[in-house]
């Protein structure tokens, strides 16, 4: 009997097989989900299990509270964090989580990512947000799930807020990136984005020695922005 899930899983299974083709992890250590907002359902990787055993049939299928609809094994133990972000925000089909190298040591230097080039620009005009570390009884309370409210907290309550859909990436302080967009091969599309210009970014840190580094003018930046994501982009074939 297929599943009535069947393409949500196939579809979640692709992109995590994308995960050690692009370095983006080691062993297990990222996952991907994707949501179907019609069925109230996501589908995510299981817990520890490695990505070259990883088959269609164990990707687990849990509602918007966490239960387990379909599936024989246990969900990610980010599923807590993948749901929160689906439930704040609303435009979004697919969630990445890694520990990618060059982003990763973004988040544990607990520093945001300036725009310092125009390839971060033609993804995101704005830098990208760097969270707090998890405070003593937030980790005590629900880590996982506390770690979805830190990543929302950081985006509607910043002055002002940040769109998560112009800025579809976040480092987590001390632990590392998290990246979503319209389904789950855009999200990955968007982590692969986020550790290529964290590491072009640290690259032009040493590049730049004892020198600061300037930030890209605004009028480029938008340049950038707006051709790709703006009303009259041109960017691409129609």
């Amino acid at each position: 009997m297929v599943s009535p899930y069947q393409t949500l899983k196939e579809e979640v299974w692709e992109a995590n097989l994308q995960i050690p083709k692009y370095g983006l992890a080691l062993f297990t250590w990222g996952n991907v989900s994707a949501i179907d907002r019609a069925k109230g359902v996501l589908a995510i990787k299981p817990s520890g299990v490695p990505y070259d055993e990883l088959k269609v049939e164990d990707i687990v299928v849990v509602d918007l509270d966490g239960k387990v609809v379909e599936g024989r094994l246990r969900p990610s133990s980010d599923t807590p964090t993948h749901r929160i972000l689906y439930r704040a925000f609303l435009n979004i089909g697919g969630v990445v989580h890694t520990h990618s190298t060059y982003a990763t040591a973004w988040s544990q230097a607990q520093q945001p990512l300036p725009v310092w080039g125009t390839t971060h620009a033609d993804h995101s005009p704005a830098e990208i947000p760097c969270t707090p570390v998890l405070s003593k009884a937030q980790v005590e309370r629900d880590y996982e799930l506390e770690t979805g409210n830190l990543i929302v907290d950081t985006f509607l309550q910043a002055k002002p807020a940040r769109d998560p859909e112009v800025t579809p990436m976040v480092l987590v302080g001390g632990h590392g990136p998290f990246a979503w967009g319209k389904d789950a091969s855009k999200a990955f599309y968007h982590a692969v984005v986020l550790e290529e210009i964290a590491k072009m970014a640290i690259m032009t840190r040493i590049a730049s020695g004892s020198f600061p580094v300037p930030g890209l003018p605004d009028h480029v930046i938008a340049k950038h922005y707006e051709r790709k994501h703006g009303p009259g982009a041109y960017y691409g074939q129609k």
